[in-house]
């Protein structure tokens, strides 16, 4: 870029940070009126920038910009790759692709049985139904909304080949007990990370400890692209199946816009292709293009250059919350942390007791202008969805069904201030202060 378009780019740049400050600045707190988001986008004049340096460049799909970010993420989590993908349900369904890829030895294959909980999100489930998998379910632990490692062993049958574990809302599983039962019967664990980008265990990353692992950097999510997500490959093995599928399929491994990495682009002979077909149309996997685009990598570049304090921010608000909530233990069941996680918290789970009617409850709340979600998808097999699935229950969803039915979460994201927590808080306090409101 030669000096004349530097110092053009330079004055957009000026005026976009001058626009940033007038237009995008946070808007008074109302109490009552103002809404208190379960989650959102905090971002500034640099996020906006950067979709401009993308768009002046006008390369738009994948190139310099999203390999970049691939690397920085490459480097965070010390894994053998890291490819960006549309979403974090994309992510999923590469991850499990890729375990069902006849490239990759040792893959699996239709009837082969997946651990999973039953609390869980439609697209972690999905991608095993897609692939003619058997999701074998398992229950939760209420106070964590995540897997009960204790009931995995029991759950392991002849066809048994994998273990998919999300950590829900940000609090770590017990990883320990997790990967010491996969090694011992010879499991494939993958993650889904969405909701865990930044926690740890035992003073690992989340996402680092399975074969692969799923992120999302959805709006609501710990970074955003907007819509984006990623995969983080552990297992050299599945490397080359998770650039190909993601990428239509194609057996070339040439990154967007470049030609004969190899170095044998016309000298091959594949499948029953004339010798010397050009080896970026060969397609070795059923594949997909879930690729991003340069705008959304120019987003992602300027929120991870955040993380540090968006976690410190999440951890934070997360504390302040659990404090003020934990005098109503007669009424609520607060989450528990495992002595080994550090979690960095998506939302923070609050489950009722059976004396509190949790839709008044949330009612009360959403009113005052504070969103609440459920957990995600409830027991999932009850979803209209899922309902005829081909899947194994192990044992009793006594917990899962128990979330379904008394768990939802509130905020803990970075654009929270001292003010919203206080008043969320405060109406809490007026909900249980006056059993007229709840009986």
């Amino acid at each position: 870029m030669d000096k004349k378009e530097t110092m053009a780019r330079n004055k957009i740049y000026a005026v976009i940070k001058k626009y940033y400050a007038e237009f995008h600045s946070p808007i008074p707190f109302i109490p009552g009126k103002t809404k208190i988001p379960y989650a959102g986008r905090v971002y500034d004049h640099a996020e906006m920038c950067g979709i401009v340096e993308s768009a002046l460049d006008f390369w738009l799909t994948a190139g310099r910009l999203s390999n970049r970010l691939e690397k920085k993420l490459k480097t965070c989590y010390k894994s053998r790759d890291f490819l960006l993908v549309n979403s974090g349900s994309s992510a999923n369904l590469l991850m499990v692709a890729a375990l069902s890829s006849p490239s990759v030895d040792g893959h699996l294959k239709p009837g082969d049985e997946v651990i999973t909980p039953a609390v869980t999100f439609p697209t972690t489930v999905g991608p095993l139904v897609q692939y003619k998998l058997v999701p074998v379910f398992v229950d939760c632990r209420v106070e964590t909304c995540n897997i009960d490692e204790r009931l995995i062993k029991a759950a392991i049958g002849r066809k048994t080949r994998a273990i998919f574990v999300p950590h829900t809302l940000g609090n770590p599983c017990d990883m320990d007990t997790v990967m010491r039962i996969s090694r011992r019967y010879n499991l494939m664990v993958i993650e889904d990370s969405c909701d865990a980008f930044g926690s740890r265990y035992g003073g690992k990353r989340c996402g680092a400890f399975g074969v692969m692992s799923s992120f999302s950097f959805y709006p609501a999510h710990h970074m955003t692209m907007g819509e984006g997500g990623g995969v983080s490959v552990n297992d050299g093995r599945f490397v080359r199946a998770c650039r190909s599928l993601r990428d239509w399929g194609r057996d070339c491994y040439c990154g967007t816009g470049m030609s004969n990495s190899c170095g044998r682009r016309f000298s091959l002979k594949m499948g029953g292709l004339p010798y010397g077909y050009d080896h970026k149309y060969i397609y070795s996997n059923i594949g997909y293009n879930l690729k991003v685009t340069e705008m959304q990598s120019a987003i992602g570049l300027a929120q991870f250059d955040k993380l540090a304090l968006f976690e410190k921010k999440r951890t934070e608000h997360f504390s302040r919350l659990y404090k003020g909530l934990k005098g109503w233990g007669d009424y609520l069941i607060l989450p528990e942390i495992d002595a080994k996680a550090q979690p960095s918290w998506f939302g923070f789970p609050i489950s009722v007791k059976k004396t509190i009617n949790r839709l008044k409850l949330i009612r009360w709340l959403e009113d005052a202008g504070i969103e609440t979600r459920l957990m995600f998808g409830g027991n999932i097999i009850r979803q209209p969805a899922f309902k005829r699935i081909r899947c194994r229950i192990s044992g009793k969803l006594t917990n899962t069904d128990y979330v379904m039915n008394n768990t939802f979460f509130i905020g803990v994201y970075p654009g929270l201030t001292d003010e919203m927590i206080d008043f969320v808080l405060k109406r809490f306090r007026q909900y249980f202060n006056n059993k007229k409101n709840w009986q």
